[in-house]
């Protein structure tokens, strides 16, 4: 019998991590907004319950809301990333079969507490809240796809005190009985559509299928999900987190911005957030590609969304030949007469830094160069991101997304820290 897995999720995770440090917004409902303010991404149980709809438009919503006594909160990403560190942090504390899967959940490797599962899991959901605030559910099966569904479970009954485990087949009956196709992690609309079309519609009728017919009809993806479904693994535990091939860095402005002057701006910011990645994560980009977008929402304006890319001389992290760079691409692309609602830096093909190559003429990537950028790099990470930044990226910054009702960096910037009187 294979080792149980666990997938720990954080309960309404924006939504509480805004809670942590605000205890005024403790048991009321509360949502969080998107880029620019513009529609409903994350909801509180209690917003939930006055049938506040995930994805709605803020612009429609927003006099409803404040009738209903909703608090609302602009989306903090730099605030949910140190979270979901700290919430990793302690996961680890509990095993080392840890696989991080998103922002908000992560797999457990459970060898070795088959025999106290419960326990296990009641005193990790217990740390975690303890040491970070953030509640969390608990879903743990044989298989990744069992343990998702223990996750869901937990989540939508009360009665299950956040913990659900399906280990006998008596319990994985009765949960996989009491939710839909669409329910299943990796099953689509369209997917669960066709299942039903050939008579497969339960998740139950979908574990009894045949896997190898499944195959013919659907693809190896599928009939492993059957067989995960039927408490055989065939996905493992991703302990070390496959290199990144890319890196994007885009936003919409707050504003239609018309002037090269300040896309060159915007373009520079992102730029400076992309090379940061690269460094952070020990990569280099020898491609650059630079787009831009009017609003397609907008049909009564010209449209023109263009894009371009440029190889460089050598793979480098280095700021300013990314801002030279992507500048370059945005002289090119830019033409007037067009509102410009988004705009964005994407870098393709990354090798580790140890793989570059020198250049004939000299690499951006010298030693003194390399401990400038790490010098910036450690203060903006002690001192809040943009602490200290390139000129080019601009001082007013008009162009920024909106986020009017944004809360304090509570754990990444001293300037925003929570004051005790």
């Amino acid at each position: 019998m294979s080792a149980p897995i666990a997938l720990v999720d954080c309960n309404n995770f924006y939504a509480s991590c805004e809670r942590v440090f605000d205890p005024r917004l403790r048991g009321k409902p509360i949502v969080v907004l998107s880029n620019n303010d513009g529609c409903v991404i994350a909801r509180s149980n209690e917003a939930k319950a006055l049938g506040i709809a995930m994805g709605e438009p803020w612009h429609l919503c927003k006099e409803r809301i404040k009738t209903q006594g909703v608090m609302v909160r602009s989306s903090n990403y730099t605030l949910y990333g140190d979270m979901s560190a700290r919430v990793m942090e302690v996961l680890s504390h509990f095993t080392p079969l840890l696989e991080v899967y998103s922002i908000d959940e992560a797999f457990l490797g459970l060898a070795g507490f088959e025999n106290r599962l419960e326990d296990y899991a009641q005193s990790l959901r217990a740390k975690v809240q303890q040491w970070t605030g953030i509640p969390v559910s608990v879903g743990i099966g044989p298989t990744k796809t069992l343990a998702k569904v223990a996750n869901r479970t937990a989540k939508k009954t009360p009665a299950y005190n956040g913990l659900c485990i399906l280990i006998e087949k008596e319990a994985q009956t009765k949960a996989l009985s009491a939710i839909e196709l669409e329910d299943i992690w990796g099953i689509a609309r369209r997917t669960a559509e066709k299942l039903k079309a050939i008579g497969i519609k339960t998740p139950l009728d979908l574990r009894q299928a045949d896997p190898k017919a499944i195959r013919r009809n659907f693809g190896v993806v599928l009939e492993r999900l059957v067989l995960e479904l039927c408490g055989l693994p065939c996905h493992g535990l991703e302990l070390s987190p496959a290199p990144k091939q890319s890196i994007c860095v885009s936003r919409s402005f707050g504003r239609p911005v018309t002037r090269l002057e300040e896309l060159s701006e915007a373009l520079s910011a992102y730029s400076e957030r992309a090379a940061e990645k690269l460094r952070r994560n020990g990569l280099a980009a020898g491609y650059v590609t630079v787009f831009l977008q009017t609003n397609r929402f907008r049909p009564d304006q010209p449209q023109y969304s263009p894009s371009a890319g440029l190889a460089l001389p050598v793979a480098t992290a280095d700021t300013a030949t990314l801002l030279r760079s992507g500048n370059e691409i945005l002289r090119a692309l830019y033409k007037p007469g067009f509102r410009y609602k988004k705009a964005g830096i994407i870098l393709p093909d990354l090798i580790p830094q140890t793989e570059t190559q020198g250049a004939l003429w000299g690499s951006p990537d010298t030693p003194e160069r390399q401990s400038l950028l790490g010098a910036i790099d450690t203060i903006n990470r002690r001192h809040g991101r943009q602490t200290v930044r390139f000129a080019a990226s601009g001082v007013q910054r008009g162009w920024q997304m909106r986020c009017d009702q944004k809360s304090r960096n509570y754990t990444t910037a001293w300037s925003e820290l929570v004051s005790v009187t």
